[in-house]
This record gives structure tokens, C-alpha cells and sequence, in this order.
């Protein structure tokens, strides 16, 4: 699939390209095509000497998390929901420490950790599958929980928002926090829905309670602050982060945990998964820059925006819709739009707000199927992709009326 996404952005970038060159009778677009073909490897370049510091700082935390047994008390306290949304997994399992650990990578948003843990619990939970080449159950909620993306806290968008300058990197966190939940929701009530899950069972029910409880409370506090919200929201992001950094620190210790050796350990983890972003962020980039400068980003942009102010609605959401719309598809990609989105827009603009939310607030559906469920060997996915999408919809909703919520339009 990404195949297929990369080739037909710089194919039809480049034919777009010639097209103006030779409607315009103007030989500079080819020239600046080049040019921005040339300058979005130099920026892959940069964003990643920038993201190399503080993806080490956050493997190396997570792996301090791991080594003092936080993410095994995580396990224990979340088993009576699994027995519930899944219940072909037994009690004990080690497919239930694999799901953990997953969701506490993507709710660090640590994608790129996220993915090998989630390749082992997908792993764990394909032993009890039966019907070998069939996604049980067990695994598409997985799957779809996983893709609907529950994240707290969302370093690599902070990671990139700070690397473009923001003024206030993490304003984003409630917003994303807000726009994830409506996600999860959407996800899991499609699955259940298609499993026939009942909905009225304790754990879920609390589950189910935490999740609105929070959004309600967010929902009041932005009521009464009004116009200083996003700067609360800033101040209020901020503290938890380091709480939770404080936290994590003193728990190791009280478990004589060598935090210093297993951060260190985690960095290096952190060295080498930055260094692997770079040739995707190249592809990605390039192939973004290509296709914008043929105006075909552009081109549906102002379709976008013609429509929504026929109907009468604001339009400074439509330069950020090609975030959600890649996201399903390639996560890299949906990345490489936040970016140019920063770039052409300004990354505390609306628009690099709204970019910023939508890519925090869910996961590449068709990326995490094609991984997780090709390293198992299942074809028949059933309803996985469908629910999946649903959830990614619901995002792409929520993120556009959370971010006018939030940031105000830029009109």
C-alpha cells in the first residue's frame, strides 16, 4: 500500500509539474520543483538531528518504566477490562503484558516503540488462535484499540512542534487527549458492535465512566477558562509531564532499579530508532514536496474550502485535512503532511494546531493491519478495517471541532 501511495504522489506531482510548465509557458516551475525536491531532503536532515536528543530521552524512560515493573502493575490493574473485551484470553496469558506494554508506548506516544511491542502481543495472542490465517476476535480489538491510538501523553508531535520553533509546543496535549478519546470510544463501540460484546459489565462500565469523566472535566475547565485556556492548558501539560518523569524516576529507585544503566540502555534503543526514521522521512517528504509543487495539494485544499464555505462553515481546518486523510494509510506520510503543514502554514497557525491534533490523536489503521497481522500470517481480517476506519473518522471530527474549541479560528 505504501508502495502505491509513494509512486502515485511523485508521479502525478511530476506530470502536474509539466503540465503547468507547459499551460504557464513558464520553464522556472521546474526549476522550483527541483528545488523543493532538493530542500525537503536537507530538512528530513535537520528534523531528525533535532528529534535525536529527546527520542533517546523518552526510549530511555521507557525503559526505566519496563525494568522497575510499572508497565507490569499497569498489566495487572487493566487484566479485569481485557477479561471482559477479550475474553478468549485467559487470565495470565502473556499476550495481556504484551497489550500493556504496547499501550503505554502509544500512550507516551512513542510510535516507533510501539510497534515492536505490538508485533510480540499480536504474536502472543495469535497462539491462541485456532483457525490460523483468521483474526480471532481478541486480535482485532486489539488491533482497533491500538489503531484508534489512546494517547496521553504525544512526545513526537511536542518533539516536532518544538523542533519548527512553537511558542508553546505542548498546547496541543489536551486537545489530542480530547480528540483520542473520541477515537477509542468509536473504535471499541464498533467492535463491539460486530462482536456483540455486552456494554453493561463493571469494568467496562469504569472504563467507560474514567474516559467521559475526563472529557467532561476538560469540557468544564474550558467553559471557565475562556480565551486563557490554551495557555492553562500549556502549564498544565507541562506539569503533568514532569510528574510523570519524577515519578517514574523515584518508583526505579525504590525498586533498585540502575535507572542511569537503564536509561542509557533505552537511549542507545532511542539513537538507533531515530537513524531509522530517516530514509521514510526522505521518501515521505520528497514526495510531498513534489506533489505540491505540481498544486495538486493545493488543488484539493481549495476544493475542500470552497465547500465548506458554500455551506457556510469556516475553512482555516481544510490546509490540515491531508494529515488525517494520509493517517490511515502511512503513518510517515500523515507525518511528512504535519510537516509541510508547519512549513507553509506556521506551526502555531490554526491550521498547524489542527495538523498537530489530528496527527496525535490516532494511528496509521492500514500500516498497523498490514504489519501486525502479515507477522502472523492472517489474510481474512474480517471487520477490522472498517472498524478501524471508524475510529479515524471519528478523529478527524473530533479534531477539527476540539482545535476551534481550543486555538480559535485563524480567520
Amino acid at each position: 500500500m505504501l508502495n502505491i501511495i509513494w509512486g502515485v504522489l511523485i508521479i502525478a506531482g511530476i506530470l502536474a509539474v509539466f503540465v503547468k510548465s507547459a499551460v504557464l509557458m513558464d520553464s522556472t516551475v521546474i526549476s522550483e520543483a527541483v528545488k523543493s525536491l532538493f530542500h525537503s531532503a536537507s530538512v528530513s536532515m535537520d528534523i531528525v538531528i533535532g528529534l535525536a536528543g529527546m527520542m533517546c530521552f523518552w526510549l530511555g524512560l521507557s525503559r526505566v518504566m519496563e525494568k522497575s515493573g510499572i508497565t507490569s502493575v499497569l498489566a495487572r490493574l487493566i487484566t479485569p477490562l481485557f477479561r471482559v473485551i477479550m475474553p478468549g484470553v485467559p487470565a495470565g496469558h502473556p499476550a495481556i503484558g504484551s497489550m500493556t506494554m504496547n499501550l503505554a508506548a502509544n500512550m507516551l506516544g512513542l510510535d516507533n516503540a510501539a510497534t515492536p511491542l505490538g508485533i510480540r502481543a499480536m504474536k502472543d495472542l495469535e497462539t491462541l488462535n485456532g483457525n490460523k490465517g483468521t483474526a480471532t476476535d481478541s486480535e482485532i480489538m486489539f488491533l482497533v484499540i491500538n489503531t484508534s491510538a489512546v494517547t496521553i501523553f504525544p512526545v513526537s508531535v511536542f518533539l516536532y512542534r518544538s523542533k519548527f520553533g512553537s511558542a508553546a509546543p505542548t498546547d496541543v496535549f489536551l486537545p489530542i487527549l480530547l480528540a483520542t478519546i473520541c477515537s477509542t470510544i468509536a473504535g471499541f463501540l464498533a467492535v463491539a458492535f460486530c462482536q456483540k460484546i455486552s456494554l453493561l459489565k463493571a469494568p467496562l462500565m469504569a472504563f467507560f465512566a474514567a474516559l467521559i469523566g475526563l472529557a467532561g472535566g476538560v469540557a468544564l475547565w474550558a467553559s471557565f477558562a475562556g480565551a486563557s485556556l490554551a495557555a492553562q492548558a500549556t502549564a498544565v501539560s507541562d506539569g503533568l509531564l514532569l510528574f510523570f518523569i519524577g515519578f517514574v524516576l523515584v518508583y526505579g529507585l525504590t525498586r533498585k532499579v540502575k535507572i542511569y544503566d537503564e536509561f542509557v540502555a533505552g537511549a542507545k534503543e532511542g539513537f538507533k530508532t531515530t537513524i531509522d526514521i530517516l530514509p521514510y522521512l526522505v521518501a515521505m517528504l520528497a514526495a510531498v514536496a513534489v506533489f505540491r509543487a505540481g498544486g495538486l495539494l493545493e488543488a484539493f485544499t481549495g476544493l475542500v474550502k470552497s465547500a465548506a464555505a458554500f455551506l457556510g462553515f469556516d475553512t482555516a481546518f481544510a490546509d490540515a485535512l491531508p494529515v488525517s486523510l494520509v493517517k490511515p494509510l502511512s503513518g510517515s506520510g500523515a507525518r511528512a503532511m504535519m510537516l509541510d503543514v508547519f512549513e507553509s502554514s506556521g506551526v502555531d497557525s490554526f491550521a498547524g494546531h489542527v495538523a498537530s491534533v489530528m496527527q496525535g490523536s490516532t494511528e496509521t489503521t492500514f500500516y498497523v493491519l498490514a504489519v501486525y497481522f502479515g507477522a502472523v500470517g492472517i489474510t481474512r481480517v474480517r471487520h477490522a478495517v472498517w472498524c478501524g476506519l471508524f475510529a479515524d473518522f471519528t478523529s478527524m471530527i473530533a479534531s477539527i471541532v476540539i482545535s476551534y474549541v481550543f486555538f480559535g479560528s485563524a480567520a
